[in-house]
C-alpha cells in the first residue's frame, strides 16, 4: 500500500473518481433500460395498431362483396305483415268472446249495484278467495294462505333484534287475527247477507274464465297455424323470389369477386396499410435499435470499470469501503493526519462510527 500520506490521498482520490463514475454509469443503465422497455412498448403497439387496421379493412371489404342486406330487409318486413296479420286475425276470431265478456262483466257490476252488494265483490279476487271451484284459484288460495301465515311471519320475525320464540307466537297470533279475522269479517258482511246474489255473480265469473279460455285456445290455434295466404303477403314473398333470383345470378359473380379479393385485393390493401405505417414503424424500430445499442455499450462500459475498480481498489478497501462517500471520509481522516495510509484510515473510520 502506499507509504506516503500523498501516495495514500492520490490512491482514495483515484477509488472515488472510480466509483463517482461507476455511479454515474449505473443511473445511465437504468435510465437506458427504461427507456428500451418504453420504446418497445411502444413500438409493439404501433406494430398492434398496423395489424389489427389490415384485419378490420379486409373483413370490412370482404364483407361489402358478400352482403345481402336489402333480401333480410324484405324478409324483415314479411315477417312483420305477417305479425300484423295475425294480431288481426285473432282480435276478429276473439270479437265475440271479447264482447260477450264485456257484457258479462256489465252484467255482473248490475246484479251487485241492484242488490247493494259491495263493488269489491265482483273482482276476479274475491270470488277466488270465498268461492274457489277452479284448480288455478285453489291454487292461488293455497299461495294466500302460504304467503300471509308463513312467509310475512316468518319474515317479520327476521327482523326482530332478539329472535325468540314467544315473540315469534306473538307475530303469528297478530298476524291470525289480522289476516284471519279480516277474511272472516269479509265473509261474513257478504256471504252472510249476499248468498244467493253472490252465486249468481259466481256463475257469471265461470261464463267470464269460459270465453277467456275459448280467447286462449283461439290464439295459440291462430299462431301454430301454418297457412299464410290469409295475411296478404304475396307481394313480399315476390319481392323475395326477385332478391334470391338475383343472388342467384350474381353468385358466380359473387365468388370471382371474392377469389380475386383474396388473391389480389387482399394484399394491395395490406400494402397500402403497411406503407402507411412505414415511416412511423421504421422511426419506432430505430428510435428502440439505437437506445439498445447504448444501453449495451454502457453495460459493457460498466461491467469493464467494475472489474477495473475491484481489481485496482478493491482489493485494498474491501467491499464495505468500495463507496465514494465512505472513500471521502477516509480522505478528511488522512488529511486531518489521523492516519498515515488506507489501512490505519479505515481503522480510525471504523472506531468513530
Amino acid at each position: 500500500m502506499a507509504q506516503t500520506i500523498e501516495e495514500c490521498l492520490a490512491f482514495l482520490n483515484g477509488a472515488r473518481d472510480a466509483l463517482d463514475e461507476l455511479s454515474l454509469l449505473a443511473e445511465q443503465e437504468e435510465r437506458l433500460s427504461q427507456e428500451e422497455e418504453r420504446l418497445e412498448k411502444s413500438l409493439e403497439t404501433e406494430r398492434k395498431l398496423m395489424a389489427d387496421t389490415i384485419q378490420q379493412t379486409v373483413k370490412k371489404r370482404r364483407d361489402e362483396i358478400g352482403t345481402q342486406e336489402q333480401l333480410k330487409r324484405v324478409r324483415g318486413k314479411r315477417e312483420k305483415a305477417k305479425n300484423e296479420g295475425i294480431k288481426e286475425r285473432i282480435a276478429n276470431e276473439t270479437a265475440a268472446f271479447r264482447e260477450e265478456i264485456r257484457d258479462l262483466k256489465l252484467q255482473l257490476k248490475t246484479l251487485m249495484k241492484r242488490n247493494h252488494v259491495p263493488g269489491y265483490c265482483q273482482s276476479d279476487l274475491y270470488y277466488t278467495l270465498y268461492f274457489p271451484c277452479h284448480v288455478k284459484e285453489y291454487l292461488t288460495v293455497l299461495v294466500f294462505v302460504l304467503l300471509f301465515f308463513l312467509v310475512i311471519p316468518w319474515g317479520i320475525y327476521q327482523f326482530v333484534p332478539e329472535r325468540r320464540p314467544l315473540w315469534l307466537v306473538v307475530i303469528y297470533l297478530v298476524d291470525i287475527l289480522l289476516v284471519g279475522g279480516g277474511y272472516m269479517a269479509v265473509g261474513n258482511k257478504t256471504k252472510l247477507l249476499h248468498m244467493e246474489v253472490l252465486r249468481d255473480g259466481r256463475k257469471i265469473q265461470d261464463q267470464i274464465l269460459a270465453n277467456k279460455k275459448k280467447i286462449r285456445k283461439t290464439t295459440a290455434g291462430v299462431r301454430k297455424d301454418r297457412n299464410e295466404s290469409l295475411y296478404n303477403l304475396d307481394k313480399f314473398d315476390d319481392e323475395i323470389a326477385r332478391l334470391q333470383q338475383e343472388l342467384s345470378d350474381v353468385a358466380a359473380k359473387q365468388k370471382e369477386a371474392l377469389n380475386t379479393f383474396e388473391t389480389v385485393t387482399k394484399n394491395i390493401l395490406t400494402d397500402e396499410i403497411e406503407h402507411n405505417h412505414k415511416a412511423k414503424l421504421d422511426q419506432a424500430e430505430a428510435e428502440y435499435q439505437r437506445v439498445v445499442q447504448e444501453l449495451r455499450t454502457v453495460r459493457q462500459q460498466r461491467k469493464e470499470k467494475m472489474l477495473s475498480a475491484t481489481s485496482q481498489y478493491g482489493t485494498y478497501l474491501g467491499k464495505e469501503f468500495m463507496d465514494s462517500q465512505k472513500v471521502m471520509e477516509l480522505c478528511d481522516i488522512v488529511k486531518d493526519k489521523k492516519a498515515s495510509n488506507v489501512s490505519e484510515a479505515i481503522s480510525v473510520y471504523k472506531s468513530q462510527v
